[in-house]
């Protein structure tokens, strides 16, 4: 990507009614654009980011054996009354609507109802279990406040897996490796000393729920740590578990604020009940099937890694979700060795499939760095006439400032080494 083909701009400040430092931060990078209160759009970059995180949830979702489908975001009212929650009264987060024919429908919110009803299709004997379908989905919540920028939406991005077992114990088999694989997300993320499976209030079925929750002053949460066990309670349960941590039974805990980025319930038969989704057993007895909801917003993370890395100046992104890899920032391009050196070195890096954005403006070496900062890529390479006669090339990294000198001859291999050592 050459940033003069780039339509976004950098701006000094972010909209005076933005008080979360994600979403400002983000628009002021040209990330992301605010349409209104809680509801924003994906610009270029911001998409670049977006999908990578998806795409690391989409990974491990894949290896955890879940199959992708996608369900429609209007949702039919019947399968909702079903189960009690089409009602305002039981659920007051719906974006309702008519059709031009007066058939009232919602915006999807999240899809239990939906997807339990779409599976009568589809289950019918015990040989049919167990399974894990997902989606990564836009969903829509009339959230009377919505406030903390991308981290708290009206309209947002979400990964809801549901899994369909025959009875409890097939159910704690897949639960506990989706709690495996959420560890695992975390630390692909570059969050995971910072993200505690915290134990919750129960779901519909079980005593208690699994939040997944990374420390931040910008949460809205109280959690309680126990440093010992890496787990956390979430402060509305602290009283039923005796203010101690549920595995270890430690009372040493320490308060933190953190942002809820994933959660784990145990649905058991509440909507297979009210759908009537069953199976034929061994014995050929009629039985509901069994259900898991695993819920992960790519958004929320996204405000999430902005809100736990950036720093003064700007973005830090880490490696594994950064829109580009390397930003190449020519100094003088007005002369033609510099711009020929850099031009070079962006073809190079992007052939051996280095993801790079090249900073070709015609600005001051200042402003290219204000702006380079506030993006937040990873590495920097800055190309200049004083560089090209030494044949040496600077580079800094985004996440601790270091500046190192690397010779033409050993740059393409610094990167790429650098790159998977910090991915």
């Amino acid at each position: 990507m050459r940033q003069t083909q780039l339509f976004t701009k950098t701006r000094k400040e972010a909209p005076k009614d933005e008080v979360s430092k994600n979403a400002q931060l983000l628009i002021r990078a040209g990330f992301i654009n605010k349409e209104m209160a809680g509801v924003y759009a994906m610009l270029p970059l911001g998409l670049r980011a977006l999908n990578k995180v998806s795409n690391i949830i989409r990974e491990e979702m894949n290896i955890l054996g879940g199959q992708e489908l996608f369900l429609t975001a209007l949702q039919d009212k019947t399968a909702w009354e079903k189960s009690g929650r089409w009602d305002d009264n039981a659920y007051d987060i719906w974006f309702k609507t008519k059709l031009k024919n007066g058939t009232e429908v919602g915006l999807g919110t999240t899809h239990e109802e939906p997807l339990t009803t779409l599976m009568k299709n589809h289950i019918r004997s015990y040989k049919d279990l167990p399974f894990a379908v997902y989606q990564i989905q836009t969903k829509f919540r009339n959230e009377t406040r919505a406030k903390s920028g991308i981290m708290r939406g009206r309209e947002f991005l979400m990964k809801d897996m549901y899994s369909f077992s025959r009875d409890l114990v097939e159910h704690n088999l897949f639960y506990e490796k989706a709690t495996k694989a959420y560890v695992k997300i975390f630390e692909r993320f570059g969050l995971g000393e910072k993200t505690y499976m915290t134990y919750s209030s129960g779901g519909t079925f079980s005593k208690y729920s699994h939040e997944f929750q990374t420390v931040s002053p910008a949460g809205e949460d109280l959690i309680y740590v126990c440093d010992k066990c890496h787990v956390a309670v979430n402060k509305e349960i602290m009283a039923d578990l005796e203010s101690s941590c549920p595995v270890c039974k430690s009372k040493d805990l320490h308060e933190e604020k953190a942002i809820e980025t994933g959660n784990i319930f145990t649905l058991g038969e509440k909507f297979s009940s009210a759908a009537e989704l069953t199976y034929i057993d061994e014995k050929g007895e009629k039985k509901n099937v069994f259900m898991g909801c695993y819920g992960m917003g790519p958004s929320r993370i996204l405000g999430t890694i902005v809100e736990t890395f950036a720093d003064e100046k700007g973005i830090v992104w880490p490696v594994a979700v950064a829109p580009f890899a390397v930003h190449v920032i020519e100094i003088g391009g007005d002369k033609t060795a510099v711009r020929e050196k850099a031009q070079e070195l962006y073809k190079t890096l992007s052939t051996n499939n280095v993801e790079t954005i090249w900073d070709d403006r015609d600005l001051r070496p200042g402003e290219k760095f204000a702006d380079s900062d506030l993006m937040g890529m990873p590495l920097r390479l800055v190309i200049s006439e004083k560089l090209l006669a030494t044949s040496e090339f600077e580079i800094k990294v985004r996440s601790t400032g270091e500046t190192v000198m690397i010779k033409e001859t050993e740059l393409l291999n610094w990167i790429k080494n650098w790159l998977q050592t910090n991915k």
